[in-house]
C-alpha cells in the first residue's frame, strides 16, 4: 500500500472537530468515513449515554477498543475517534501501526462553547467547566504520538481539513 493511501485517524478532544474535518478529509481523498462513536452505539445497539448509564465508562472502553480493531482492518478510511480513545495505550499503538494519525487541538475555553448544551457527551454530567478541565488536564499528554497536530481555534472546517491533508501528503 502507498503511504498516501494510509488510513487518517483523527484524535482529540471532545469538540475539536473531528467527525465534521472527517467528512471533508474523506470527500477529498474518496474515502470513506468511519464515526467510531456511531460504529459503537450499532455494535453496542444503545446510544453512548444508554451505554454509560447501563453498563459503565469501562464496558463502553472495551468496546471502544474491539471497535477500533475491527475498523482498522479496511483500508481508505478517514476514522474520526471518540476523545478518549487514547486513554488505552494499546489503542494508540494500534492508530499508530495502522494509519496516520492526526490530532485536533483547542483550548479550554473553545472546547467549552462549542459542547455546551451537548447532552450526549456523558463525561461532562454535572459542571461543565470542572468536568472539561479535569478531562483536559488527564488526557494532556494522550495526543503525542500523533504524526501531525493542528490547531482547530478560529478555523473553519474546510481549514483545518486543508490543514490535515497538508500534513498527510508532506
Amino acid at each position: 500500500m502507498n503511504d498516501k493511501d494510509l488510513n487518517i485517524i483523527l484524535i482529540g478532544m471532545m469538540g475539536t472537530g473531528k467527525t465534521t474535518v472527517g467528512q471533508l478529509i474523506a470527500q477529498q481523498l474518496n474515502y470513506d468515513l468511519i464515526d467510531l462513536d456511531s460504529e459503537i452505539e450499532y455494535a453496542v445497539g444503545k446510544s453512548i449515554p444508554d451505554i454509560f448509564e447501563a453498563e459503565g465508562e469501562a464496558f463502553f472502553r472495551n468496546a471502544e477498543s474491539a471497535v477500533l480493531e475491527e475498523v482498522l482492518k479496511r483500508q481508505k478510511v478517514v476514522i474520526a475517534t471518540g476523545g478518549g480513545a487514547v486513554l488505552r495505550k494499546e489503542n494508540c499503538d494500534l492508530m499508530s501501526s495502522k494509519g496516520w494519525v492526526a490530532a485536533l487541538t483547542a483550548d479550554e475555553e473553545t472546547i467549552i462553547e462549542r459542547v455546551r448544551g451537548d447532552v450526549g457527551r456523558p463525561l461532562l454530567a454535572g459542571n461543565l467547566e470542572e468536568r472539561v478541565h479535569k478531562i483536559m488536564e488527564e488526557r494532556k499528554d494522550c495526543y503525542r504520538f500523533a504524526n501531525a497536530t493542528v490547531d482547530t481555534i478560529g478555523k473553519s472546517a474546510e481549514q483545518v481539513a486543508l490543514d490535515i491533508l497538508m500534513h498527510y501528503r508532506a
